[in-house]
């Protein structure tokens, strides 16, 4: 948010974790230039694989221009070609119309200098020349003019328009279709969730389609014509912060429950939030096998995913709808409203337990870094998540308080002093001066008690370059 592609190494570092771990996703699109060699060198070591491709947006210019841009291929080659995770380079303009001769050119500087690895080259124009190896395409079939019924992708041929089958991932869907900011209403929340998961539903159903690429991870800064007044893009299933929106859980609750279980309603559990009042139907995210709902009132449901909606998803969503409560469990509107504990089944076995209170109160003001340490030769940086909780625990979505943030000690403050809360949470990072020594961060508003969190910058010296190898000379 504050230094954009400026930020440094550890930042690179930890983008490549949150896809890999958080979001758990296998590949990543470097859209639309290459990446910082800390975040390929991060890539290579926990087996992120990673689309890389020159840069570019829509626009083709002359001879020189084109010159230029086939020597963005040959850097893009010389300067990554030795990292592992790297499975296909991007050769075209992003959604950019066909050019024969141009990029003919492309991918004969990319098949010289690696033959080894496929080309590809994003479109957005059924029916494009194909001249690389894998047909990639921008599938934003959701957006309501473009096709009259509500269908996730295209079939990989109707958009090719050839008689065979091709190589085919989709690169981007959703995105700009359906910005969605944090701090939206549930409903919004819902239809955003909704959207995701219909794509990667299609996606895994079709044995054509090799993969599929969200637009996009996280939201960014942009210009005054394409931002939502604030100059901003809400393009992405996280904050600028990295902070998960609902729609992020839609892809963590695909992984392996043995490498982490996730359990994530998508509300924010109050009776008037949503028109006409009430939770129905809720949507929660997750790779538990079964979920039980248990009420106040000693009322219990339980219920499995919804391989019915969702046939093809790894762990389809479970979804409660009207039928399977009764109206005194959290019906109708003037009722009651209650809490309700939600826990996660795996192979019988508990293994995931979260609360909503039915009237939460602020409570805690969380202060939580990324980690303790900065190296302080190296300047790191660590990302400070701020979040307003209820008394279980549970973000206050709504809440909007203004906090304020010193710093004392070798390391100052990346962003301003004063931040609001925005969908309950706002995030800043500390970066080390060069000396070594405690860090003192404090962090208040006029509700919460002031919290207090102790770092170090430690004595080290400046990260030599960690490449698994001297890049090779290219004649």
């Amino acid at each position: 948010p504050y230094r954009g592609y400026a930020q440094g190494r550890v930042s690179q570092e930890k983008d490549a974790e949150i896809l890999k771990f958080e979001l758990g996703c296998n590949l990543v699109r470097t859209s639309h230039y290459p990446q910082s060699k800390w975040f390929l060198d991060h890539c290579d070591r926990i087996g992120l694989l990673v689309l890389e491709e020159i840069p570019g947006w829509q626009h083709i210019g002359g001879k020189a221009w084109k010159a230029e841009a086939v020597q963005n291929v040959r850097r893009m080659i010389e300067r990554d070609w030795n990292h592992p995770s790297i499975v296909a380079w991007g050769v075209r303009i992003n959604e950019s119309p066909d050019d024969h001769d141009f990029y003919a050119e492309t991918n004969r500087t990319a098949r010289t200098l690696d033959a080894t690895r496929q080309t590809c080259g994003i479109r957005k124009h059924a029916e494009s020349e194909l001249l690389e190896d894998i047909y990639t395409m921008n599938d934003f079939s959701l957006e309501s003019d473009l096709l009259p019924e509500r269908t996730p992708l295209r079939a990989p041929r109707v958009v090719t328009g050839l008689d065979r089958d091709v190589p085919y991932l989709v690169t981007e869907f959703n995105g700009h279709m359906f910005p969605t900011k944090v701090s939206d209403n549930e409903a919004r929340q819902v239809e955003h969730v909704t959207r995701h998961l219909e794509v990667l539903n299609a996606a895994f159903g079709n044995p054509n389609i090799s993969g599929c690429i969200a637009w996009c991870m996280f939201d960014y800064n942009t210009h005054k014509d394409f931002g939502s007044g604030d100059r901003i893009c809400h393009h992405g299933v996280m904050t600028m912060f990295r902070e998960p929106k609902f729609a992020a859980y839609a892809y963590a609750s695909q992984m392996d429950p043995a490498a982490r279980t996730v359990l994530k309603p998508v509300t924010y559990w109050a009776r008037g939030e949503r028109d006409i009042g009430g939770v129905l139907p809720l949507m929660i995210l997750t790779n538990c096998e079964e979920v039980e709902l248990r009420f106040p009132s000693g009322a219990t449901l339980r219920k499995r995913g919804d391989a019915e909606l969702f046939p093809h998803l790894p762990h389809p969503p479970v979804i409660l709808r009207k039928e399977d409560v009764t109206d005194d469990v959290f019906g109708k509107w003037g009722l009651k409203w209650q809490g309700v504990e939600i826990a996660g089944f795996v192979e019988g076995e508990e293994v995931e337990t979260l609360q909503f209170v039915a009237d939460p109160v602020a409570t805690t003001l969380e202060v939580a870094p990324d980690r303790g340490e900065l190296n302080a030769a190296g300047r790191e940086e660590v990302r400070v998540m701020v979040r307003a909780l209820d008394q279980a625990g549970a973000l206050l979505p709504f809440l909007a308080d203004q906090i304020d943030i010193e710093v004392d000690g070798p390391a100052r403050l990346l962003g301003p002093g004063r931040s609001p809360l925005v969908g309950g949470t706002t995030g800043f990072w500390l970066q080390a001066t060069g000396a070594a020594g405690p860090i003192r961060l404090k962090v208040s508003s006029s509700r919460f008690e002031t919290q207090e969190i102790r770092l170090t910058a430690t004595a080290g010296v400046v990260p030599a370059s960690e490449g698994l190898c001297p890049v090779r000379a290219i004649a």
